[in-house]
């Protein structure tokens, strides 16, 4: 999320009782969780297991509950809670909008059902078709020439939360969503929209029915996602990539351009091309040998009298 009017660090650390180390005159143009930083932006970090990585990215104000030494030219605010001060920062600077206080900007020759809803800056391209039911939240562009059937959700809120003492701590959305263009999205689909970036579905890329595309995921051009697909937080697909149904991708990996993840498969880790099947999924020629080994194995238990 980028601040309409940068402020330094300093006096952001006024606004959340914080004390500043380092640059205290750097300048706060954005603010962003760790999945996609800028230099500019503002983060925060509540365990020491990813100190050296906050400290190391291109964030360059860093909330933090620990006081440690500042990297040269970047500001470091001690907090008692960097997480819970990160979330009064996004409430104050992007606070939810009412439904219907926009009327949104819609293209040339595109097609609305009158039971669409839409939220707050909301932007439609020139020659879409959007189908009945759909709910478009706020923060929402589709470019042109894109089809959303019936019931599907476009910019829902990512599933997000700090684990408490006493429950979950939601992360409150500050991101949007970007639809290229030629994406056509099948029926009750959700994409989230981004917790603090944007989530970003290339052109051309086709949904089928019942697919979940969660926060800050960014999918290529020509992609093609099956029926009950589900690809969680912060991945990256490539252009050209496939997911046949029912199949899967965690959190915060990178599947190259060209990969195919077959029906029912999740893979664990990042890829780069080739074909994968299982769960956890490894390339697809090895998978297949191993289905033809395990099959031949009452035949080599008996042969051992087993």
């Amino acid at each position: 999320m980028d601040l309409k009017q940068p402020m330094t660090a300093a006096e952001v650390a006024r606004m959340i009782d914080g004390r500043v180390i380092g640059n205290a005159q750097r300048s706060v143009t954005g603010i962003n969780e760790m999945n996609r930083v800028r230099e500019g932006d503002l983060i925060f970090v509540d365990h020491e297991k990813y100190y050296r990585k906050a400290l190391e990215s291109a964030a360059t104000t860093i909330l933090i509950n620990k006081e440690v030494e500042a990297p040269e030219g970047k500001a470091l605010i001690v907090c008692s809670d960097p997480c819970s001060e990160y979330n009064k920062l996004v409430r104050h600077f992007m606070p939810r909008r009412a439904w219907g206080s926009d009327t949104p900007t819609i293209g040339e020759g595109s097609e609305i059902h009158p039971s669409v809803v839409f939220g707050a800056n909301v932007t439609v391209g020139a020659g879409c078709l959007i189908m009945p039911g759909v709910v478009i939240y706020e923060n929402t562009t589709i470019g042109d020439r894109v089809i959303i059937h019936a019931n599907s959700v476009i910019g829902c809120d990512g599933f997000y939360y700090k684990k408490r003492p006493s429950g979950h701590e939601k992360m409150p959305p500050c991101g949007s969503v970007v639809i290229e263009d030629d994406v056509e999205i099948g029926g009750g689909c959700v994409v989230d929209r981004g917790i603090s970036s944007e989530t970003r579905i290339g052109a051309g890329t086709k949904l089928d029915n019942m697919v979940h595309i969660a926060h800050d995921v960014v999918i290529g051009k020509n992609c093609l996602l099956a029926a009950q697909v589900s690809v969680a937080g912060a991945t990256t697909l490539g252009d050209g990539c496939t997911m046949w149904g029912q199949s899967a991708c965690p959190p915060k990996i990178t599947l190259g351009n060209n990969t195919t993840i077959l029906g029912q498969s999740a893979p664990m880790n990042s890829a780069d091309g080739g074909n994968w099947l299982g769960s956890p999924a490894v390339e697809a020629r090895q998978k297949f040998r191993e289905i033809a080994l395990i099959r031949r194995l009452p035949e080599v238990f008996a042969k051992l009298g087993l």
